[in-house]
């Protein structure tokens, strides 16, 4: 599981759902949760969260140009490979942290991913979870 440390600076709701904006090291990560209609008090602007997501969720890209609706985006370098016969653990340096991808081996040898390429790594909010700090 990867974990970023961060603020909650906004949150937009709309009935059950929250779209909550999470500044990380100045940069900003976006959760969509399915709450139930009363909010945990945790979860409030101002507050410091740990930003999870799983490694499996984590897309990895390449000289990416154009627009994407995918809203969390990180510019990373890889710093180890460790390749499996279907799948591939990516290990990626994002600022002070350590981000893994568990992306396909056929992705990542058609990426021609090696140790100090610069990457994009991509998680979609609804794949983000917050958790109380």
């Amino acid at each position: 599981m990867n974990k970023l440390l961060g603020k909650i600076v906004k949150i937009q709701q709309s009935g059950a759902i929250l779209l909550v904006d999470i500044e990380v090291e100045e940069q900003l990560f976006s959760a969509l949760l399915i709450e139930s209609t009363a909010r945990h008090d945790w979860i409030k602007t101002g507050k410091t969260v740990d930003v999870v997501f799983k490694e499996t969720e984590v897309s990895l890209a390449k000289n990416l140009s154009g627009q994407i609706s995918l809203r969390n985006r990180m510019k990373c370098t890889v710093q180890e490979i460790e390749r499996g016969s279907l799948l591939s653990k990516i290990v990626l340096k994002y600022r002070n942290y350590t981000v893994c991808s568990v992306i396909t081996t056929r992705s990542a040898d058609a990426l021609q991913l090696a140790i100090g390429n610069e990457v994009e790594a991509l998680v979609k909010a609804n794949e983000v979870s917050l958790m109380k700090e």
